[in-house]
């Protein structure tokens, strides 16, 4: 029978050097708060982080899912972005509307419009069920194409004009690498890398991390793109784990480790970050 033996070493905890809010986060924040007057709710999560979405209710800011549900008050604008549609609709319904859209994201909205408008066919590289991707979808006047994969870019036909924009928080190699394929499809081809430099930051600190610790573990909510994709980079280098609080964090993970990496994505609030970080400490 084996005897647990206490650690001889004590275990290192290591924070990545960029992890947690990005500036569009921090100032969509910011925006929520400054209307948390109890009329004020979101066009749907004001970023992809379930705790952050509760404090904010209970500061006064709720959230709708749709226009309908507001008869007065003020609608708040997500970081992920809306169609040009939705304004009218708000101003038709006499809301009072403050845009939270991430500036990143606007970039990319305006890249595909402005594409639109040159004559090319648009290409939307990212995940189609995003809703940031779906609202730059909207600013193409609905006639871009949605790519995920290198599968998709290879599928595509050939045609006379193309624009490539990207979801701000795709993967830099994922982008290259579609781009690769589209480069045969078109003689006359506009790219515009809208990926937001958070993002890189983001994962090349992860991966670096990743190369030198044991386990690492990954914060945020899983419905955070940016967030899942950390943790899929960093389960390439290392064990991980993606946990949205510090109450899913299990010892037993932790149990062979010398050093622990930690990181966040772009929607993760710090107070959750220290409460991890606290926890592995006690470990």
């Amino acid at each position: 029978m084996s005897i647990p033996t206490e650690r001889v070493v004590a275990m290192e905890v290591i924070l990545s050097e960029c992890l947690g809010f990005c500036y569009g986060v921090k100032r969509a924040i910011k925006i929520a708060e400054e209307h948390a007057d109890g009329k004020s709710c979101t066009l749907g999560p004001i970023i992809h982080n379930p705790q952050m979405v509760e404090r904010l209710k209970a500061e006064g800011v709720g959230t709708v899912e749709d226009l309908s549900a507001m008869e007065e008050g003020t609608i708040i604008i997500r970081s992920h972005g809306v169609g040009p549609q939705i304004y009218q609709q708000a101003r038709e319904r006499g809301l009072n509307l403050v845009d939270a859209t991430c500036p990143h994201v606007k970039k990319a909205q305006l890249s595909a419009e402005e594409l639109v408008e040159d004559g090319r066919q648009v290409i939307i590289v990212g995940e189609k069920n995003h809703p940031e991707v779906k609202s730059i979808f909207e600013w193409s006047q609905k006639r871009a194409v949605i790519l995920e994969t290198e599968t998709d870019a290879q599928n595509f036909p050939p045609c006379a004009k193309l624009g490539i924009v990207s979801q701000t928080t795709v993967s830099g190699e994922n982008f290259v690498r579609i781009v690769a394929h589209l480069l045969a499809k078109s003689p006359d081809i506009r790219i515009l890398r809208t990926i937001c430099t958070a993002t890189d930051q983001r994962q090349k600190a992860a991966l670096e991390l990743a190369s030198k610790v044991d386990v690492m573990l990954v914060i945020g909510g899983r419905n955070s793109a940016n967030t899942t994709r950390l943790a899929q980079l960093c389960a390439e280098r290392c064990t991980t784990h993606h946990i949205e609080t510090a109450a899913e964090l299990k010892p037993v993970w932790l149990d062979e480790a010398d050093k622990v990496g930690i990181t966040a994505g772009a929607s993760t609030p710090d107070w959750i970050i220290g409460e991890v970080y606290k926890q592995c400490q006690m470990i």
